[in-house]
């Protein structure tokens, strides 16, 4: 059983080790700078006697630079950009021959602005995944788009130009596709610069005439289902940029402040039941609050709610009856400053058939009405019900044929019908005011307050929405949503918390309103007839439609007659007679509609169906859903397998980015650095890469100064672990010199074992999408394995053997490995450096580089686990000699170490087959000048020697096999000199080297 740990016969012949160690770390003289080396302390004699033997050590060499300070990083990176071929990478991919594809859908960002690190956060780490899935041989399909139409584009371009109000549609739509365009290419050079692999001359825009056309057969495939339709109904209106807009669209200010009123609606008509309470002996009326004043004078009924109690009281200041709910009377009266006396209480049903005076308009009566939306957490438990301005509201008047007439225009004053005192006044400002006058004129207002509360605003404009009731167009989102939540239970989503959230939005949208009162946008195909404002929509004038802008563009909507978009034919079977009785349609599609189509135009193959979207958590109201609900109403499934859902990023104080507060971060300088580089270094686009990967993007990312700085000094340190691999792999050719695994020294093969395990570990990391883990694990593995454990004990072996002995061949198998593995790791998350590193390879001269040699391949023989014993058995030993001597240089003593006979001694055995050695694996380990193995404690140590104790459990064959094996390690001071060569005490005399050292200056080293 024991045999897989014997030492090969080439490292029990003459290993030959020696290090020199303060409390634990490798501070190896030879590893010294020459700038260093000068300043040292050492005594003349000794210095000269080092600089005698300096050219016979084997110091590493590579020009490889620990670090690239000021402007050298850009420069360097945009110098591998070029050498490496990053612009044809994905071409190069494509045209791979292999069975393997994997499909990431880029979500369109909006072509309206500079790029941020909004930006830099979702392409990279879509970047990431990407490049990962390239170097394990599958074939990658990305294609980079953009979202051109809508809002966001259309204000930012007619914001540049005087006189907006007057241009026409067309020179609308020409002034938002020049600037559409221009942040296209501005965008498009920050995500080359920060290494994005794509077909940068071939992306998607939804302004393309063969995608809007894509577009509209989607469209016509959900209203031949039934599944779009035309309603007038209550929606949310931004009056700011007069057109209707989706939940999507908004954003809540959770500090608006609202004039909220208390007003009484005098009762015309008592309810039956309470015919025998409310006598009319005294004024009695309904009591109810409401946040909006200006959507009284709608007021078509007052709803409550059937199963609630409500109270009449009476008012004792002014003897006054109403009625409230009965879990508002105490905290109603103390708003009002009055006392209520409660006379009865009754259930909301006993309300049924009573009426009221509108408090405004002579001569209209309000009903009581029963509502399963009234709540008792605010106001009066009583409703004052609008239908052209609420949801709920219109569900009411639907039921009961009550008007849903709106007395508001579209841009958010009220119209001619509201009366002379209202006309004209904009609701959210006078008119508001002006309603709350006419309250208080008619002595129906008993309280105004000031209110703050979450409310709706339009997300471009900053600006209030209202609810107002208009023609749109929807998509029946009910129909759809049940085949749709099943379909998401079936795709993965990362993390699985998002799952939920997006089920719950979609469980509460009933409707879509998909039509905008704009003109920058993909037309909704629509005709209507004249007089009767029938519309007209049909296979035959879409295809028609269809036709035309897949060869034109959707500005043919605009600039064509509408003899050129109808036929005859098609006006002929809707039952029509003639083309000019109808007119064209000026609503386009919500922008959500374009994006959400993407994969019917953009996806390839049968199933057109893409392995990975990956975007903000915004686009679970988004992209995410509209994708969806569009794939699932016109082919039963999503679009996607797997949903990836990342945060917004934040100042690096957990703060909004505000121009205001200073705390914005621009990609461009974090990469090029700003005027003053004191304040604003140019970091490189590596740096932007590593901040990305190692957040927790699942959560807010923050960024800032000491964000990017630690960024900047992680990838600095992992520059100098690969600078040492580099550097100590000088006349080394891995295809020549190489040992087999089965030769190496223990410890060696062991870091096989743990760079198996670490590239096993990282694949699965990056599988998950956890991209933090990965840097992680790639930290941990270089800092722990590397640079703290292995680089510390082969320095000898490295240094002072003979280039070409086999223990020195040993170890640089292993840093050829760990290079190679280390580099491919990082390569996805630093693509700059990891080809930075392959041009310094002092071998593969004309490698292809290491996006085009695919994945780590570590092999599976080099998992060993029960090698892992004899090395951390080992090590926990060292740990207790130098903890022992804490402080002292470990090469002035001689480690003894004793254990009772067993597993535990067997193990150590196979390091050090003699008692004592200077040359052992173990004493290499041990980090001492010299090694002595006992299974006893020798009789003559002295009482007062220096005895540390411990113990160390042996887990085997899956812990089939489990021993406890105690130790004890004793730090004995060496009398021998310090040679000059190898600084170990193994020497007869300060002035001459050791016999190891004189066999190697004289090459006469062992083979």
């Amino acid at each position: 059983m024991l045999w897989v740990w014997r030492a090969p016969p080439l490292a029990r012949s003459g290993a030959r080790v020696g290090l020199r160690a303060r409390a634990g770390a490798a501070a190896w003289g030879w590893a010294r700078s020459a700038a260093s080396e000068a300043n040292s302390q050492q005594p003349a004699a000794e210095s000269r006697q080092d600089s005698q033997y300096r050219d016979t050590v084997l110091l590493p060499h590579s020009r490889f630079p620990a670090q690239l300070p000021g402007r050298l990083q850009p420069q360097t990176e945009l110098e591998t950009q070029q050498k490496c071929g990053f612009s044809e990478l994905y071409s190069w991919q494509r045209q791979r021959k292999t069975k393997q594809e994997f499909c990431l859908h880029d979500g369109p960002p909006y072509a309206n602005g500079d790029p941020h690190v909004g930006h830099a956060l979702n392409k990279i780490l879509k970047d990431i995944t990407n490049r990962f899935y390239m170097m394990r041989g599958y074939k990658v399909h990305y294609v980079p788009g953009w979202d051109c139409h809508g809002l966001p584009i259309e204000l930012k371009a007619l914001s540049e130009v005087r006189g907006a109000e007057n241009l026409s549609p067309m020179e609308i739509r020409q002034k938002a596709r020049e600037f559409s365009e221009r942040a296209i290419e501005k965008q498009k050079s920050a995500f080359i610069r920060w290494g994005v692999m794509a077909d940068w001359d071939n992306c998607y825009r939804t302004s393309d005439p063969k995608y809007e056309a894509n577009q509209l057969r989607v469209f016509y495939k959900m209203y031949d289902k039934g599944l779009i339709y035309q309603d007038y109904k209550p929606v949310f209106w931004s009056p700011s940029t007069k057109t209707a807009l989706a939940e999507a669209e908004l954003e809540y200010n959770e500090k608006h402040v609202s004039r909220a009123v208390y007003v009484k609606f005098p009762l015309l008509k008592s309810p039956p039941k309470l015919a025998s309470v409310i006598d009319g002996s005294s004024p009695a009326s309904v009591l109810v609050w409401t946040t909006q004043p200006w959507t009284v004078p709608a007021n078509q009924a007052v709803c409550y709610m059937p199963d609630s109690a409500y109270s009449i009281v009476k008012c004792t200041t002014t003897g006054e009856q109403f009625i409230l709910a009965a879990d508002r009377v105490e905290s109603t009266a103390a708003i009002l400053d009055t006392q209520f006396e409660v006379m009865s209480t009754c259930k909301g049903v006993d309300l049924a058939d009573g009426s009221c005076a509108h408090p405004t308009i002579p001569g209209r009566v309000s009903p009581l009405l029963p509502a399963n939306h009234v709540t008792m957490a605010k106001g009066t438990g009583l409703v004052h019900t609008a239908p052209a301005h609420g949801m709920e509201d219109y569900s009411v008047a639907s039921h009961h044929q009550l008007s849903t007439d709106c007395l508001v225009d579209e841009g958010g004053f009220f119209t001619e019908a509201a009366g002379p005192q209202l006309k004209n006044k904009n609701v959210l400002e006078e008119g508001n005011e002006a309603v709350i006058q006419m309250l208080q004129a008619a002595g129906s207002l008993l309280k105004e307050e000031k209110y703050v509360h979450s409310y709706p605003y339009d997300w471009r404009t900053k600006k209030p929405m209202i609810i107002r009731a208009s023609k749109q167009w929807f998509v029946n989102t009910a129909s759809v949503k049940a085949a749709a939540q099943e379909a998401l239970k079936k795709v993965k989503v990362i993390p699985t918390s998002a799952v939920n959230r997006m089920l719950e939005m979609l469980d509460r949208r009933t409707f879509w309103c998909i039509s905008r009162q704009r003109c920058w946008g993909v037309p909704i195909p629509v005709f209507y007839q004249k007089n009767t404002g029938e519309s007209l929509i049909n296979s035959e004038t879409v295809t028609d439609v269809i036709k035309i802008v897949e060869q034109q563009g959707t500005d043919a909507w605009w600039t064509l007659p509408i003899e050129q978009l109808l036929s005859k034919e098609a006006v002929a079977k809707a039952g029509g007679r003639d083309v000019l009785d109808y007119v064209k349609g000026q609503d386009v599609l919500d922008i959500w509609f374009d994006s959400g189509t993407s994969w019917a135009h953009v996806l390839e193959g049968t199933e057109q169906r893409a392995d990975t979207y990956l975007e903000g958590k915004d686009q679970l109201g988004g992209w995410f859903q509209s994708s969806l609900l569009t794939s699932v109403a016109t082919r039963k499934k999503a679009p996607y397998k797997t949903l990836v859902v990342h945060g917004f990023t934040l100042g690096e104080k957990g703060e909004k980015m505000s121009k205001s507060i200073g705390n914005v971060v621009d990609p461009d300088v974090v990469i090029n650095g700003g005027e003053d580089h004191t304040t604003d270094p140019p970091y490189g686009a590596d740096v932007l890469r590593w901040w990305v990967a190692e957040s927790n993007v699942f959560t807010e990312v923050l960024i800032g100064p000491v964000v990017l700085n630690a960024a900047r000094d992680d990838i600095n340190k992992l520059r100098n672990t690969l600078r040492f691999m580099l550097g100590n792999l000088a006349g080394f050719n891995p295809e020549t010199d190489s040992i087999p695994a089965s030769e190496m020294y223990i410890v060696d093969q062991y870091m096989l074992h743990l760079l198996q395990d670490y590239g096993s570990k990282v694949t699965e990391a990056y599988k998950e999408y956890d991209y933090s883990k990965v840097v992680r694990l790639l930290q941990a593995f270089c800092s722990r394995n590397l640079s703290n454990f292995y680089f510390s004990i082969i320095k000898d072996r490295l240094y002072c053997e003979e280039e070409k002995d086999p223990k020195r061949r040993s170890c640089q198998t292993v840093l050829a490995q760990a290079l190679d593995i280390v580099v491919r790791s990082f390569a996805p998350i630093l693509p700059h450096l990891a080809e930075e590193v392959f041009q310094y390879l002092p071998y593969k001269k004309d490698s292809e580089g290491v996006f085009r040699t695919g994945w780590i391949n570590a092999s599976s023989a080099w998992k060993k686990p029960g090698i892992e014993e004899a090395i951390e058995g080992a090590c926990a030993m060292r740990d207790s000699f130098l903890g022992s001597i804490s402080g002292q240089n470990a090469l002035e003593y001689e480690a003894v170490i004793v254990i009772e006979p067993g597993l535990l001694f067997e193990l150590m055995e196979a390091l050090q087959a003699e008692e004592t050695s200077s040359v052992s694996q173990l004493n290499e380990i041990m980090m001492a000048s010299q090694t002595t193995l006992l299974s006893e404690l020798p009789k003559e140590t002295p009482a007062d020697a220096n005895i540390t104790k411990g113990t160390f459990l042996i887990n085997l064959e899956g812990g089939d096999i489990r021993e406890e094996s105690s130790y004890k390690v004793i730090a004995l001071p060496l009398a021998k000199a310090k040679c000059p060569r190898c600084r170990r005490y193994t020497s007869d005399s300060s002035s001459t080297p050791c016999p190891r050292c004189l066999k190697v200056i004289a090459g006469k080293g062992s083979t």
